[in-house]
């Protein structure tokens, strides 16, 4: 999926481009447009039988978000909830020149769904897409950064872009770029990196922490934003930091009295534990490393979703399993094979599960990626390579190969 964002090769863009600087992608140039993944007929559908709902949808209006009673309301007898999508008072704002942001795609639409999913397989970073959708010659936002990369794949419509150069680099989520609201409109008066108009099919790249805005031109714009959170080495060391809660030393309380108030004091205090961080560092770092590399995991799982399972095909794929039925390990699905006392324990980041140690290179096999039948796991005969998938797609470890909308 990256290759349709670009105009250049992965491994070049990753080299000079990622993290570092934008790209320009024009249509003639990308393998194709986006119209498979949106359009003007499928926003309409999703504003008008989806069922949307907050945070789902918000609307914006020259740089501000709308009240939210502005767009939502009941849905009437037997779906009362308040904060649907009130397609009339849409129609209403969006003719009065408001931005329509339909946020979280990758959790609604089944086209970006397998899209996002499929970017966060090459990326290795978390995905989230958002749809904006602005009237004739309107803008939704002010000059501001993100603090995620994007990739924006102009869908219909055009819109002028222009992106300035950063005054914060690589900002982190918890610096926004409110902190830097001055020194973004004295950035956003100087002569811009890109100006340029997106239009239908043309793609953009802009790593988080560069300025820019946009604005339709004289028709209805629809581009989707594909919002990359980076990991970084910011993350790497709260995982090390997390990590080293699970060092007695470093759990105890600090000695009493203390005086966080006086500076001098807290500095001493300060470089005393510095000093028994680096001297369980030097001790422990193969240690700390797993344990660091473990949360990390964890954070991945609950930042990305694995492919969906669909419960009543999965039931039905149970009771008719036989030797040759295909299944493959669940896409996105993160876990560890470990051999412990004589068995084998798959970690997976809300349970694990024990197996007997003769299914241990028949887990292998399964967790390779690969499809696999149970009649020829390794290791195992018919019988038990049954048993063994049975079990597995009863968890959602694996999911059948050829079962509708599997996402892949």
């Amino acid at each position: 999926m990256l290759s349709r964002c670009i105009s250049i090769d992965a491994a070049d863009f990753a080299r000079d481009h990622w993290g570092r600087r934008p790209l320009l992608s024009r249509a003639d140039t990308l393998p194709r447009d986006f119209g498979d993944l949106l359009s003007p007929a499928t926003v309409d559908e999703l504003l008008t039988e989806r069922g949307v709902r907050a945070p789902f949808i918000r609307m914006a209006k020259e740089g501000e978000l709308l009240a939210r009673d502005c767009y939502l309301g009941s849905a009437g007898f037997g779906a009362e909830i308040a904060d649907q999508v009130d397609a009339a008072k849409v129609l209403a704002r969006f003719a009065d020149g408001a931005t329509i942001v339909l946020q979280g795609l990758h959790r609604l639409w089944p086209p970006v769904i397998e899209f996002a999913r499929d970017m966060v397989d090459e990326l290795g970073h978390p995905v989230q897409t958002n749809a904006y959708i602005t009237p004739p010659d309107n803008r939704g936002f002010d000059p501001h950064y993100d603090v995620h990369d994007v990739f924006v794949l102009q869908v219909s419509g055009c819109k002028r872009w222009l992106v300035h150069k950063p005054v914060h680099r690589d900002p982190l989520d918890s610096q926004p770029w409110t902190d830097h609201r001055s020194a973004i409109v004295d950035r956003a008066r100087e002569q811009p990196v890109i100006d340029a108009v997106l239009r239908p099919g043309d793609a953009v790249y802009l790593p988080r922490g560069w300025v820019h805005s946009a604005q339709a031109m004289g028709e209805t714009s629809i581009h989707l934003t594909v919002g990359v959170s980076p990991v970084t080495g910011h993350d790497v060391v709260r995982a090390i930091t997390d990590a080293l809660g699970d060092t007695d030393m470093l759990r105890e309380s600090l000695a009493v009295p203390l005086d966080l108030a006086d500076h001098d004091h807290t500095a001493a205090i300060t470089r005393k534990v510095l000093t028994s961080v680096i001297e369980v560092l030097r001790a422990d770092t193969d240690d700390l490393a797993d344990a660091a590399a473990t949360r990390l995991s964890r954070r991945h799982a609950d930042r990305t979703r694995p492919v969906a399972v669909a419960p009543l095909a999965t039931l039905d794929a149970i009771a008719g399993l036989d030797a040759t039925t295909p299944v493959v390990w669940r896409p996105g699905l993160i876990g560890r094979l470990q051999n412990r006392d004589g068995r084998v324990v798959l970690r997976l980041p809300d349970r694990s599960i024990t197996f007997p140690a003769s299914c241990a290179d028949a887990l292998s096999a399964i967790r390779a990626g690969q499809p696999v039948e149970a009649g020829a796991l390794p290791g195992l005969d018919t019988a038990d390579g049954c048993v063994l998938v049975r079990r597995l797609l009863r968890e959602a470890v694996v999911i059948p190969v050829d079962r509708p909308g599997r996402g892949r």
